[in-house]
Formats: structure tokens, sequence, C-alpha cells
């Protein structure tokens, strides 16, 4: 059973989520508002945290960091209105493994639950020009592994283009970021799934993210 811990400061939303989510011998959902979501965090050890941006100190932003802090930290989601690129970046910069719109479909939201507790990541959101190109900046050419195992040296391209497939952006929306061809495209991420030894897009993201490079 994957237990999900709902944060957000609305009951109303609290409750949908809670429907929405829950999986009967799956997916149970435990909810809370901001004030209480440390405590319910360490209390209940969940295997997912979907938690709301905007609220009353604290604010998503604070909680993931607060969360993020602790020993063994859930994969936590951030949850928004609004499609932000200055929230996707504050997102991906916090170590929050999931970016999701609450306009989602209930399908949507349950298979990212399953995603996420799977070791996925989960960014489903077009993004922005100015967030990824702050997450582009500054990478080094090696990666690292979860247990410090180099993975094969990427090229500046193929890093740009495992970054955008991370955020979620389709090879259409990838080629006209970068300014080529989508065959080009097709063409980096066959690359990458052959060097990261990755069978599709998510686990590509997935090794995106253990290397933080997302």
């Amino acid at each position: 059973m994957i237990r999900v811990l709902v944060v957000d400061d609305e009951a109303l939303v609290r409750e949908a989520l809670r429907q929405v989510v829950t999986v009967e011998g799956v997916i149970s959902v435990s909810v809370c508002d901001s004030s209480a979501a440390m405590d319910a965090v360490r209390d209940s050890s969940p295997d997912v945290v979907l938690l709301e941006v905007v609220m009353p100190a604290p604010d998503g932003f604070t909680l993931l960091a607060g969360i993020r802090a602790l020993p063994q930290p859930p994969p936590v989601a951030l949850l928004t209105t609004f499609d932000s690129g200055e929230q996707l970046a504050s997102a991906l910069c916090g170590g929050a493994v999931g970016f999701l719109l609450k306009d989602s479909t209930p399908e949507l939201l349950r298979q990212a639950v399953l995603v996420l507790a799977s070791g996925g990541v989960v960014f489903a959101t077009r993004g922005s020009s100015a967030a990824l190109d702050r997450r582009l900046g500054g990478r080094p050419e090696v990666m690292a592994g979860p247990a410090g195992q180099p993975l094969p040296q990427l090229t500046r391209r193929e890093r740009e283009v495992l970054t955008l497939v991370t955020v979620g952006l389709s090879n259409a929306e990838i080629a006209e970021q970068l300014r080529i061809g989508v065959t080009t495209v097709k063409t980096h991420i066959t690359e990458l799934k052959r060097k990261l030894h990755a069978s599709n897009r998510v686990a590509l993201a997935t090794v995106a993210h253990r290397a933080d490079l997302a």
C-alpha cells in the first residue's frame, strides 16, 4: 500500500484530493494543513507527499526545505494552480521530484503517485524558457549516480535534452527550445537511453534526478 500525505490549507481541496488519489488496496491518503505538515511527515512516514505551493506560513517551499532536511525524506511533489516558470525553477532547485497542476486529471494524479513512489519523477507542466535556462546552466559534464558510481559522459547537448525531458517537454517542444530538428531530438534521446540503460522517458528522468541534473 502506497501512503500519500496531501498538504493543503483548504479543507475542501484536501478532501477532494483524498477522494481523487485514493485507490482501494493500492493508495491510501491522509491530509493535513501546513501547520501540521512536518509532524504528519515524521509521524506517518508517507511514501509520497503532495504539497500545495501557496499557503499561509509555512508555505510550500518552506515545507519542502524542511522535509528535504529530514534523515530519510519522502519524495515530494508540489501542487499549484498556475503553470509558473519561477515556481518550477524553485521546485527543481529545492529538490522536489514532482510538479503537478491542480487541474490535472484524476488519472494523471494517481499515475504520478505511482511513479513517484517507485522512485521516478513527474513534472506535468510545460515549464518556461526562463526556468529551463536556469537549470541548464553550469552543470558538470560527468554525472554521479546514487551510489557514487560515475555515469557515462554526456555531451552538453545530451545534458540539455535530458533536462528538458525531465521537466516534461515533448520532442517538438525540446526541438523548439534548443532550435534543432525533431529528428535530432529523437536521435539524442535514443543515445541517452543507450548510455543510461533507460527503457523510456520516465527512466531517463529518474536517472537525471538521482544524478542531480534535475
